[in-house]
């Protein structure tokens, strides 16, 4: 798919930035550990927030083919201007240009993000009964081109940055987005473009909850009223979605009162469609589940600056190859590829036997044993950063931050192939529902959610840094001192572990009443029912 491609790139260009960017801020802009760590998920949390505004331009004014192509022009200015800002020796160690360059790159991010995976899942035609069936693979293979492309650029971007200079190595990236902004285009011809562009979702949302505030004293199934349907029979270019009994409080937006049929033209603040109410019932219930996402997002943040900062102690060496610390980061790439194949034909089909259902599991249940793997990779983080520190104390090296812990890299492989697969789980699960069950003219809105819990994770990570610095500074024990050797690394992790499992407990609560996106021809019964209310 030409779609694939681009996001490759587009993942490709991310990582390439994200990989080594700690580093950067220590090295180059001589920045304290906790400062580059709090910095580096702040441009995260931006990066997977505005997406939000993206989508919202995409659904409501632009479409995603025209956001993709604007959004991929701006990632590539951001990406040639960053290469700059390294490069130009006026500019080199100057904060404010990389910091400049960094955000012009994120405003493209921002428009792309949520709209690629969305059009490419778009190319599918749920009537066509192969396609349906492929399009359950498709978030799966979807999440494993990104990590082959994101996995790629942590190994060769990352050593050109450390062995040849930070300019070539951002130039790569640039030529990247370049490449994959020339292959969409050629791919024009073949795309299918379902996507109506509909009125901001957000007063959408806001007219069904000030409707139904005004008839809050009405009653549909006491005072006879009948409902408001804006689709007729037959029409098929509208999703008609079943009626549920869930937030009843909104169907009153669509009971036609005296005013309403008094009116010769509908008040769209005073009268809505069961269809549009039963649009606004889907994004609630989707609000608890998005804050369940966000721990396990400020536990996987932890891959791209503590893991990478607890990795440059250790002994990285294989031979005369000394492994660069922030490459560490593909071992989670490298476990997604292995274990996305394994999922995809062994394990799917064996739970599809089993269940019935064509996926194998409930994008539910998926996300729940990646947020258990999540958690258990905080524990294994700490277990291994007790074990780094009881080696450094052996060794006499505590006060001795730039010592290398005479301990194997490789003991930290664990923490890494479990966050891995548990973001096989998660993530895809993650991605799979945001897009599943929002409305048809929203799904670049439910990219962007699904997105956003990333970017919010991130900033709560470093608030948490922060808050646990004050508190331990105070108490005159420092945990995340720039000496990993002195400070309680371990003991952050713990503090990770046990708010993953609090939310693994919250996402179980939330998710016993979810109720599935429904439509009308999916119920026979209740189609019946609605082809004799529009008779009425």
């Amino acid at each position: 798919m030409v779609d694939a491609v681009v996001e490759i790139a587009e993942r490709f260009t991310f990582y390439g930035v994200l990989g080594n960017l700690v580093t950067y801020f220590t090295n180059v802009l001589g920045q304290t550990i906790s400062t580059a760590a709090k910095n580096v998920n702040t441009w995260v949390g931006v990066s997977m927030i505005l997406p939000i505004f993206g989508a919202a331009v995409a659904d409501s004014y632009l479409g995603r083919f025209k956001t993709i192509i604007i959004a991929s022009v701006i990632y590539l200015l951001g990406a040639v201007l960053l290469a700059l800002s390294v490069s130009v020796a006026s500019l080199q160690r100057s904060a404010a240009a990389f910091f400049v360059s960094l955000y012009i790159l994120t405003i493209g991010l921002g428009g792309h993000k949520p709209c690629v995976q969305t059009f490419a899942a778009d190319q599918f035609d749920e009537n066509i009964p192969e396609e349906k069936i492929a399009k359950v693979s498709f978030f799966n293979w979807w999440f494993f081109g990104i990590e082959v492309g994101g996995s790629v650029a942590i190994i060769v971007v990352v050593y050109v940055q450390d062995n040849i200079g930070w300019g070539p190595g951002f130039g790569i990236l640039a030529g990247a987005i370049a490449v994959a902004l020339v292959v969409f285009l050629c791919g024009i011809p073949t795309y299918r473009r379902r996507q109506k562009v509909a009125s901001s979702p957000f007063v959408r949302v806001v007219q069904v909850f000030v409707a139904a505030t005004k008839k809050r004293s009405l009653d549909e199934t006491s005072d006879g009223y009948k409902v408001y349907h804006d689709h007729v029979e037959g029409q098929t270019s509208v999703q008609i979605l079943a009626r549920t009994n869930q937030y009843r409080f909104l169907d009153k937006a669509a009971i036609i009162d005296e005013i309403d049929d008094s009116n010769k033209t509908r008040n769209c603040w005073r009268l809505c469609s069961v269809n549009q109410v039963e649009e606004v019932k889907l994004l609630l219930r989707l609000v608890p589940i998005w804050f369940a996402c966000l721990p396990f997002a400020i536990l996987f943040s932890q891959t791209a600056t503590y893991f990478t900062k607890q990795g440059s102690t250790t002994v990285r060496t294989v031979g005369s190859f000394n492994i660069p610390p922030a490459t560490l980061q593909v071992n989670v790439a490298f476990a997604a590829i292995v274990f996305i194949p394994l999922y995809d034909r062994v394990l799917v089909p064996i739970a599809r036997k089993v269940t019935g259902l064509p996926s194998g599991m409930t994008t539910l249940q998926r996300m729940g044993i990646g947020l258990f793997l999540s958690t258990f990779s905080m524990v294994a983080a700490a277990l291994v950063e007790a074990k780094r520190i009881s080696i450094a104390r052996d060794h006499g090296i505590m006060d001795s931050p730039k010592s290398i812990v005479p301990m194997r890299v490789f003991w930290l492989l664990p923490q890494y192939i479990i966050t891995g697969v548990g973001a096989v789980f998660f993530v895809v699960g993650m991605q799979q529902l945001f897009y599943d069950q929002i409305p048809d003219e929203l799904r670049s809105m439910g990219a962007a959610a699904s997105n956003s819990t990333l970017g919010v994770g991130n900033f709560l990570s470093s608030a948490i840094i922060s808050i646990l610095q004050a508190i331990t500074s105070r108490a005159g024990d420092e945990w995340l001192g720039s000496n990993l050797n002195r400070a309680h690394l371990d003991y952050f992790y713990w503090v990770l572990a046990g708010l993953g499992g609090l939310n693994l407990c919250f996402f179980i609560w939330a998710t016993m009443g979810f109720v599935y996106k429904k439509l009308e021809w999916d119920d026979p019964n209740q189609k019946e029912e609605q082809k004799l209310s529009r008779v009425e």
